[in-house]
């Protein structure tokens, strides 16, 4: 089996100190970069060309998600897996979106994570088991955008409409979705002239008649 080139991007040195350390012993991983922020994390992936990427996600300048996007710009077979503190939905679904392939929460076993690496090597996606369980908490729950009571809006403006209905502000909306602020105050405004309604309350009242979002 070839040897998966692995690049490692956190602003932690005992972090990257000891990830090295570990793949001493682990004949299958080399360690070909380390990077503190994410400006070196874009630039060291561009040079060493690696297999793998993990990549913490508060960083320094250029945080993890941003970097995540720039690198797959470049080059999309990179596997990206976010090694992180952080597990709420916003973070989690903001890495998906900039196309990480797994994630990671730090103070995972050591396996767990040399499994995530080997599985995004292979081009496979892997998520902790926390993260898993996290995944299929949402999809459970989630209710389906439902277009057809909506059929005048898009897509995107479907996801908003849905987090707006669930009592998040504009500012999650943006990092759940990867967007930005004005990104989101121009889809809700948008919402309110095709809906037809007056203001966000009754945007709420609109689609929660249609299923959308959970009473809060």
């Amino acid at each position: 089996m070839a040897t998966i080139r692995l690049l490692v991007a956190d602003d932690h040195a005992l972090f990257r100190e000891g990830l090295q350390a570990l793949l001493a012993a682990i004949p299958d991983i080399e360690m070909v970069g380390q990077a503190t922020n994410g400006e070196e994390a874009v630039a060291l992936a561009r040079e060493v060309q690696p297999d793998v990427a993990l990549m913490d996600i508060n960083m320094p300048g250029l945080n993890g998600i941003e970097a995540t996007r720039q690198i797959l710009r470049a080059n999309p077979a990179v596997g990206v897996i976010m090694v992180t503190m952080l597990e709420d939905d916003a973070s989690l679904f903001a890495a998906m979106r900039a196309g990480a392939r797994g994630y990671v929460l730090k103070g995972a076993h050591h396996q767990e994570l040399l499994n995530a690496i080997r599985a995004v090597a292979r081009g496979e996606a892997l998520f902790g088991p926390a993260i898993a369980a996290k995944l299929t908490h949402f999809f459970a729950r989630s209710r389906p955008a439902a277009p057809e009571a909506f059929p005048e809006l898009t897509d995107r403006e479907g996801e908003v409409l849905a987090l707006i209905a669930q009592g998040h502000n504009n500012a999650t909306i943006a990092r759940q979705l990867a967007i930005s602020p004005k990104t989101v105050r121009n889809h809700v405004s948008n919402i309110l002239n095709k809906l037809q309604v007056a203001d966000r309350a009754e945007a709420i009242i609109r689609a929660r008649e249609a299923g959308l979002g959970e009473a809060q």
